[in-house]
């Protein structure tokens, strides 16, 4: 292999790893969510302590800030499942057209 070829691999997994690096920022970001008034991120583990706490209507839960918020745990864990699962299908779809082009 020459150098030139060596270049350019270099320089085509380094934008492809940019490219991917952009994209978990870019949907981290969407994964934020206001409710009840509190900031929640909703992720594996929110919404998973959410689950878990079926025998309560309304619980306390600490929002992204560390503040105790009073929440209707239904209606938020609703909430962060509908954002994580919109926002997840439309990272994968974005993720596997960059893939695809790989």
């Amino acid at each position: 292999m020459d150098t030139k070829t060596l270049i350019t691999e270099a320089k085509a997994r380094f934008n492809h790893n940019s490219a991917k690096a952009y994209l978990k920022d870019k949907y981290s970001s969407k994964l934020i969510v206001a409710d009840q008034g509190g900031l929640w991120r909703a992720d594996q583990q929110t919404i998973s302590f959410l689950n878990s706490m079926s025998d309560n209507f309304l619980i306390v839960v600490i929002d992204t800030f560390n503040n105790p918020v009073q929440v209707n745990r239904e209606k938020l864990l609703e909430t962060l499942k509908d954002t994580y699962n919109t926002v997840m299908l439309e990272w994968h779809k974005e993720w596997s057209e960059l893939e695809k082009k790989r």
